[in-house]
């Protein structure tokens, strides 16, 4: 590391071409970016890996960024050095951050200061890298746009990923009943302990039938659906009156029948961090912030890669056989 920062080049992962997980390329060349005004320079420790960095690397997502680019947004470190009007933040803090500017899978990462934050004591840089994008999310999907209220119930869809395990410690905080779907024992565990009070295997084939003998004729109030493709349809039939669906992911269509939403007035909520305001996301920041110190809100890190291990890494997250929390690079 000291030869790189030396030499002003770093390791980070370019993409030349959209494709497969093979485009993703670790150079060792790559010059390290300098912050302008109101930026950082943070030198990274962990790096949070998001199905939406496969969508993207694809080429079938809305938004493509120009090429060569680098992948990651999430990412925990050590600020490098500042812009000339940053005052928030110094050499040497330790920082988390949502965004990145000029790609987080990567040894050094630019970042605008309004987008990072520091990094509590209580937490390490592998719990920092799993923060930003699932607690944003889920409070987002679950407060901001499902408007849940305490006394309600919530089911979280895919609950032993990053998204999910956020989204169960939040609700079980607000005061929601929670209701977690995993695919694996394993992972069925790490619903439980992140707050949940029921947890399902959806990939048993009688689960929804287990669902609605469980919630019984009042149903559940909000669903978190991070397969929407898979799921959106069953999930329609298991919501209560005026209950809602909040779509986090999706990796294709699906056929649903409109009549299902009329007859509960239910709704399909779509939710985008990346639409978020400023001020919205400092409320999602205060809601992170107050958990952490509250202890209720404790990032499980599941699958670590190094940088040279990215591409196993993207397969991982489309493909593995359960999540049982955040996946994260380490440089």
């Amino acid at each position: 590391m000291a030869m790189s920062a030396s030499k002003n080049v770093m390791r980070a992962v370019r993409v030349f071409e959209f494709g497969g997980p093979d485009v993703l390329k670790l150079q060792s060349d790559v010059l390290i970016p300098s912050p302008k005004a109101q930026q950082v320079l943070i030198k990274i420790h962990a790096c949070g890996v998001n199905p939406v960095e496969t969508y993207i690397r694809s080429g079938t997502y809305a938004r493509k960024p120009a090429l060569p680019y680098t992948p990651g947004t999430d990412v925990a470190g050590v600020i490098e050095s500042v812009g000339e009007q940053v005052t928030a933040f110094k050499k040497g803090d330790k920082v988390f951050t949502m965004d990145t500017i000029s790609g987080g899978y990567a040894e050094y990462a630019v970042a605008a200061a309004n987008k990072v934050f520091p990094l509590p004591d209580k937490l390490d840089f592998k719990q920092g890298a799993a923060l930003a994008i699932p607690y944003f999310t889920a409070y987002r999907a679950l407060c901001q746009k499902g408007h849940a209220r305490a006394g309600e119930t919530v089911l979280v869809h895919g609950a032993s990923g990053g998204v999910g395990i956020a989204t169960c410690q939040i609700a079980r905080a607000c005061g929601l009943k929670v209701l977690g779907t995993a695919g694996t024992e394993e992972g069925m565990d790490t619903v439980l302990r992140s707050g949940a009070h029921q947890a399902f295997n959806h990939r048993e084939a009688n689960y929804i039938s287990k669902l609605k003998e469980y919630t019984g004729v009042e149903g559940v109030d909000i669903i978190i659906e991070m397969l929407s493709n898979v799921n959106l349809a069953p999930d329609l039939q298991l919501l209560s009156r005026g209950g809602r669906v909040m779509v986090v992911g999706c990796r294709g269509p699906i056929e649903i029948n409109p009549r299902d939403t009329m007859s509960k007035e239910s709704s399909i909520i779509g939710v985008s961090l990346f639409l978020a305001t400023e001020e919205e996301m400092r409320e999602c920041a205060t809601a992170v912030f107050d958990g952490i110190e509250a202890g209720w809100l404790k990032p499980i890190v599941g699958s670590e890669y190094p940088l040279e291990k990215v591409v196993k890494a993207h397969e991982d997250i489309i493909h593995c056989s359960g999540a049982r929390g955040k996946m994260v690079l380490l440089p």
